[in-house]
Parts: structure tokens; sequence; C-alpha cells
């Protein structure tokens, strides 16, 4: 079965930092890409950072790079995500996600953990 668990979410003041992890079980890890997404309260999904297999290639979005820092362990099959210099703006609830390859229907079919909240405020 698998499982992405994300955690380290909380509440913050601006300007803090926060890092948060996702534990991930049931697939390969070391083969696939993994992103980060947050849902703000009623907003849609919105695409925050990617990392590819190896942790060799990252992407930002524009309003995080500078501040955020996606990286992995594959050894200990988490993924992270390090924000610095937090904005009110960046309150939501943070997912991690990926797609995995099923091999019957030869279609990726996306996966995404529970969620961890962060809050910024003051």
């Amino acid at each position: 079965e698998v499982q992405l668990v994300e955690s380290g979410g909380g509440l913050v003041q601006p300007g803090g930092s926060l890092r948060l992890s996702c534990a991930a079980s049931g697939f390969t890890f070391r083969s696939y890409g993994l992103s980060w997404v947050r849902q703000a309260p009623g907003k849609g999904p919105e695409w925050v950072s990617t990392i590819n297999s190896n942790g060799a290639s990252t992407y930002y979005f524009d309003s995080v790079k500078g501040r955020f820092t996606v990286s992995r362990d594959n050894a200990k099959t988490t993924l992270y995500l390090q924000m610095n210099s937090l904005r009110p703006e960046n309150t939501a609830k943070y997912y991690c996600t990926t797609d995995l390859f099923d091999g019957v229907t030869g279609s990726d079919n996306p996966y995404w953990g529970q969620g961890t909240q962060v809050a910024v405020s003051a």
C-alpha cells in the first residue's frame, strides 16, 4: 500500500521557519520524482515544488524561490521542504504528491498524503 505521511506543520510568526517532512512507503521511492502542493482555505491546489528521483533537479513556484528548499533522502524514503522567511500568504495545508506508473493499465496514478497544516500569523 502506498503511503505518504506529512508532518512538521504548525503555527509560526511571519519571518519564521518550518521544515516539513513526508515519509513514504509502499513504492520504490528512489525511482520517482515528488512534489509539494498546497491548498489555502477557499482556494484550489497550488503547486509549490518538485524534485526529481535522485534529487539533482529541483523546481519551485516563483513566489517561494529563494525561501523554500526541497530535498529528499532516498535511504530514509523521506521528502523534505525547508521553508524560511514565511509569510501569511504561505498559510495552507501542504501535501506531498507523486505519480506512480501502473504497469497493468499503462498509466500514471497520482497519490497524495493527508497533508500538514501550516499557519503563518503574528
